[in-house]
C-alpha cells in the first residue's frame, strides 16, 4: 500500500526536454524519480522497483503507455498513475482508467496539476478549468496536432482537415490563439 513516505515515481515521457523539466520539478516536490523515454525502460523499471506513483505519456515511439499501467497496476496494484496525452480523446482516457490509472491529463500539464492528481484522495472530483481554453485554441491545438501527424506536410494536412492548402498556410504563420 502506497505510504506517506514512499514518494517513488516513474516518469515515462519520450519527449526528453519535457521529461527532464518534469523529473526536476516532480523531485522538488518530494518525490524520488526515475524516467524512462521508452516502453521497454518503463516496463523494466516498473519490474526492478514498483514505484509508488507514475506518470506516463499514452502515445510512446515504441508504443502504447497504457502497457506500462497495465503493467503496472498487475505488479502494484495501489500504485497512482497519471496518464498524459496531447492525442486525447474519450476512448482513451476510458482505456487508461480501466487499466489502472487514477486520472488522465491533457498536455500542455504542468507540475502542480500532475502533483494534485498524484496526490487526490481516492474518489475526489476534480476542480473544473478556471480558464478552459477558447473554441478558436482548441481549434488551432487539433490543427497542429494533425500537422505533427503528417510531418509537418501542408499539404497532407490540408487533405486531412479538408482545407484548402493556402488557408492552412495562413493559420499555421499566425501565432497561437489564447
Amino acid at each position: 500500500m502506497t505510504t506517506p513516505e514512499d514518494k517513488s515515481l516513474l516518469i515515462v515521457e519520450d519527449d526528453n526536454p519535457l521529461r527532464d523539466r518534469l523529473s526536476r520539478a516532480m523531485e522538488s516536490r518530494g518525490f524520488s524519480v526515475r524516467s524512462a523515454a521508452s516502453i521497454t525502460e518503463g516496463k523494466a523499471i516498473a519490474k526492478e522497483a514498483p514505484p509508488a506513483y507514475a506518470v506516463v505519456d499514452l502515445k510512446l515511439d515504441d508504443g502504447n503507455g497504457l502497457d506500462v499501467v497495465e503493467l503496472l497496476h498487475q505488479i502494484r496494484p495501489d500504485s497512482r498513475v497519471v496518464v498524459l496525452t496531447g492525442f486525447g480523446n474519450i476512448a482513451t482516457a476510458v482505456a487508461a482508467v480501466k487499466y489502472g490509472a487514477i486520472d488522465y491529463l491533457p498536455k500542455p500539464a504542468d507540475a502542480d496539476d500532475i502533483t494534485a492528481a498524484l496526490l487526490a484522495p481516492p474518489g475526489s472530483k476534480p476542480k473544473p478549468p478556471e480558464n478552459p481554453m477558447s473554441a478558436d485554441r482548441v481549434r488551432w491545438e487539433h490543427i497542429q496536432r494533425i500537422y505533427e501527424l503528417c510531418g509537418h506536410n501542408v499539404s497532407e494536412t490540408a487533405r486531412r482537415l479538408n482545407m484548402h492548402r493556402r488557408t492552412l498556410q495562413r493559420i499555421l504563420a499566425k501565432r497561437s490563439p489564447r
